[in-house]
């Protein structure tokens, strides 16, 4: 049986100093909800000492597609220490170029306290003019309410980014209210 998958609402807000990444838990299989507190946000901790660099990770798509691509940026990130552009337009090369990569079915957004990028894998690697980023199922929906928050509230990246995915929940059937943020300051 070939089954759709439906699984994600990332959304990456910066503000002022602070970056904040959220993501919903919802994994949906066709018409039913398989999983409800997955965690699509990951922290990575890059480096050591004086050279640390905590990074955050969303993705959205295929899970199992995710993690491999998750783990080849993270080589990557491991390779150009502190350097998370060149780290992402690496993976962004080798996902365009690669024969196995070129099938995997997923989106990633990746942040430090420097920048905020989309990688996909067209060979995309994209840093948003306003500082927020939304991918997967309800990530339209949850750029606008970022947007729209960001515009007209004083809220703080944090607060910004899990309301968002609030109104999200409220509007995509593939996005629930379990949030996870993670942020760095």
């Amino acid at each position: 049986m070939n089954s759709k998958t439906r699984s994600t609402t990332i959304c990456c807000v910066r503000r002022d100093d602070k970056v904040a990444m959220a993501g919903d838990g919802q994994v949906t299989m066709n018409d039913v909800v398989a999983k409800s507190q997955a965690n699509k946000v990951r922290r990575l901790e890059v480096g050591t000492g004086s050279n640390s660099n905590t990074v955050l990770v969303g993705f959205a798509g295929s899970a199992a597609d995710a993690f491999a691509l998750m783990e080849r940026f993270e080589a990557k990130l491991k390779d150009s220490p502190g350097n998370v552009r060149k780290a992402a337009i690496e993976l962004a090369k080798l996902w365009r170029t690669d024969r196995l990569l070129r099938r995997l079915e997923a989106l990633m957004v990746v942040a430090d306290a420097k920048c905020s990028l989309l990688i996909s894998g067209q060979g995309d690697v994209i840093e948003p003019d306003d500082g927020v980023i939304g991918i997967g199922s309800g990530g339209s929906y949850a750029t606008a309410a970022a947007r729209a928050l960001m515009k007209h509230t004083t809220l703080d990246a944090e607060k910004v980014a899990g309301e968002a995915l609030a109104i999200a929940g409220e509007l995509c059937v593939y996005t629930n209210a379990q949030v996870t943020v993670e942020t760095i300051e």
